[in-house]
């Protein structure tokens, strides 16, 4: 399990946090902390592997604080968990070697996408003592590399697009509908209507309409191009 901290001092983004956290199969919250002081106290008596930072707190700041994790030299990973969005305190926290950066508000599905990218990336380091440039560019180096080439429309998040892909490819030769894909992913159905309907945009599936006798058609789609990385079918032509 990563055992991980939360370092912030708005009660109710704790309170979204742990509910978020919890969601997520991997975690578990090894501790809260309302301010730096208590962060150092907390990391002094347990093993933390992952913080979830806020910038904003009172007399030591998240990047202070951050600055100081690293001066410990302690092999803890931080993902920052702000409404900081200025380029100057994200590229600092890039530069202290923040894994993720987070603005308040944000949906469960980027907080799930952020730590399900996390653990695969420690599964995959941890499980093996020599990795590939196949295995670092999929799994640790793609998002770097990619993100300018990759056309998103407003409102997708690509982690999420990356996991509806690989659940698709995963039972790749039976029909769907979004709301069964929305339960594999652990999304909402209206959400998950716009990575399907992203994807057929591109080729990816194909959509079949089916007449009842009552109601509404019904909705079903196909995978058509299981032999391509999702990458390559979103890259801009």
């Amino acid at each position: 399990m990563i055992k991980v901290l939360i370092v912030e001092d708005d009660p109710m983004v704790i309170k979204f946090n742990k509910y978020y956290l919890e969601q997520i199969d991997g975690f578990k919250l090894s501790g809260i902390a309302r301010s730096a002081n208590d962060a150092f106290d907390i990391l002094s008596k347990e093993e933390i592997d992952l913080i979830l930072l806020d910038v904003f707190m009172p007399i030591t700041d998240g990047l202070e604080l951050l600055e100081q994790i690293r001066k410990m030299d302690k092999n803890i990973d931080v993902i920052m968990v702000s409404a900081a969005r200025d380029s100057a305190t994200v590229k600092k926290a890039l530069h202290y070697g923040a894994v993720d950066y987070l603005i308040k508000p944000f949906e469960f599905e980027r907080f799930r996408s952020a730590l399900n990218n996390y653990r695969n990336r420690e599964e995959l380091i941890n499980d093996k003592d020599d990795l590939s440039q196949e295995e670092l560019d999929k799994h640790i180096l793609y998002n770097k590399q990619d993100c300018d080439l990759i056309e998103f429309p407003k409102g997708l998040d690509k982690n999420t697009l990356k996991i509806s892909w690989e659940k698709i490819i995963q039972n790749k030769d039976k029909v769907f509908s979004t709301e069964e894909l929305a339960k594999l992913v652990g999304v909402s159905r209206v959400s998950m209507r716009k990575y399907v309907s992203f994807l057929e945009e591109k080729g990816a599936l194909k959509k079949k309409v089916i007449y009842g006798s009552i109601g509404r058609p019904i909705y079903r789609y196909k995978c058509l191009k299981s032999d391509e990385n999702i990458i390559n079918i979103i890259i801009k032509p």
